[in-house]
């Protein structure tokens, strides 16, 4: 397997784009995760990977999507990108995620890429926008992988994405990424209407035939303006799509990507671990994309970007509060904390609608990937040595008890809430009812 995948990417790719990934990214970021260690043993916490919500807008209307695609346009101009990534490349960073709304929409995108020869980027995208000239631009700069999303097939993506025609048009933006040997990924928000058609073998072939190098399935957050909790799956769905990723590693000639695990399959968040943290089109600092909160922003002319990630009360109080209490995703199992959270450090709605904490206060509790009991270990022993040594908790959560503040052993526990009638799933319970 491993053979077959090094002659895919061989032959299948620039060889110049490969050179690119290995060092800007695979090379360069692990020196990144090395500096963010050591500042750890210091108390220091300055994430080795930024992602940056670049703009707002998007050309769809995607079934629970967090973001102000309809609102006013923001984006972060090139000028404020440039010194946002000049002072993290300071710190040791080289790699960088573009989210969006959908990024492609920026005037300035490639621009930003540009100016950057050093760095790697990620790009989250609908593939939409990526014509053939788009694709033979980004093979020219050489310093960024397109990641674009398919959400099922073709009548799923049109429900999921709230258009028509969006798998035949994100389909094509993939090839043409194909036809210029762009190292090409394709992801996955993992949700009750596209799990059985997209968590299967036959969809992973079908992306090798296609020349598609990597693929990342994410686990459907309930967040945001319309949270559509009926999409969420089951502890029992997401453990099935844990076992999945890991199988695939091992069999399939395609890098599989998750970010929620350890190799030996013990659960972590990226943003308490300070692995990662978000920035969104306003400038704000956010600990992820889907906790939209902050009370720094990188506009702020009065502190270095290093001072506002270090010196930060509010984000450093959010690592503990989750390495404390869960290790899975805080704003599905525990939005109370979180709640709390902002009110202590008045932070502030980052968002267009503002109308973030009305949303937190209206979330349940619900399970997220820490399932205590069902850790499935890496079987490849290729990412079982890089996420050891790479992706891992780093010591954040040593010592905290989790069995009674996390959200598997609140609704194990809490009988005196209808966890399981018919109006309550039983992977989620009202936080009125926790709190009696």
């Amino acid at each position: 397997m491993y053979l077959k995948m090094a002659k895919r990417v061989l032959f299948e790719t620039d060889k110049r784009l490969v050179w690119k990934l290995a060092y800007n990214f695979g090379f360069k970021g692990a020196l990144s995760v090395h500096k963010h260690k050591k500042r750890l043993k210091r108390g220091e916490f300055f994430p080795p990977f930024l992602y940056i919500s670049v703009i707002n807008s998007c050309n769809l209307r995607c079934q629970g999507c967090w973001v102000d695609v309809a609102a006013k346009q923001e984006k972060i101009d090139v000028e404020a990108m440039s010194r946002l990534i000049k002072e993290a490349k300071e710190m040791g960073n080289s790699f960088f995620g573009i989210l969006g709304g959908e990024p492609f929409m920026h005037p300035q995108l490639l621009e930003i890429l540009e100016r950057h020869p050093d760095c790697y980027f990620q790009i989250f995208t609908n593939g939409q926008f990526i014509t053939d000239e788009i694709a033979k631009k980004l093979r020219k700069l050489g310093n960024a992988t397109p990641l674009i999303s398919v959400e099922g097939n073709e009548i799923i993506s049109n429900q999921r994405r709230g258009r028509n025609d969006v798998y035949e048009k994100t389909m094509q933006g993939i090839q043409n990424c194909l036809d210029n040997k762009l190292l090409t990924g394709v992801c996955t928000s993992l949700c009750k209407s596209n799990i059985d058609d997209l968590l299967t073998e036959e969809w992973v072939d079908k992306l090798i035939d296609m020349g598609v190098m990597y693929t990342w399935y994410h686990i459907y957050r309930v967040a945001g303006p319309e949270p559509n909790p009926e999409l969420a799956l089951s502890p029992e769905e997401q453990l099935r799509a844990r076992k999945f990723v890991v199988e695939m590693r091992a069999k399939k000639p395609i890098g599989v990507i998750d970010a929620y695990f350890d190799h030996n399959g013990t659960a972590l968040c990226p943003a308490a671990t300070g692995l990662s943290h978000h920035i969104n089109p306003w400038g704000d600092i956010e600990p992820c994309p889907v906790i939209q909160f902050a009370t720094d922003s990188i506009h702020d002319e009065s502190k270095t970007l290093k001072e506002k990630f270090v010196q930060s009360e509010f984000l450093k109080d959010f690592r503990e509060v989750v390495q404390q209490n869960t290790r899975g995703c805080i704003i599905l199992e525990r939005p109370d904390l979180l709640e709390n959270l902002v009110k202590k450090h008045g932070a502030k709605d980052s968002t267009a609608r503002k109308q973030a904490m009305q949303e937190l206060q209206n979330l349940e509790t619900r399970t997220s990937q820490y399932s205590p009991g069902n850790e499935v270990p890496e079987k490849s022993f290729v990412y079982r040595i890089a996420k050891k040594f790479f992706f891992n908790d780093f010591g954040v959560y040593q010592g905290a008890d989790h069995s009674q503040t996390a959200a598997p052993g609140i609704l194990a526990n809490k009988t005196s809430a209808p966890v399981n009638s018919s109006d309550d799933p039983p992977h989620f319970i009202p936080l009125e009812a926790m709190k009696k």
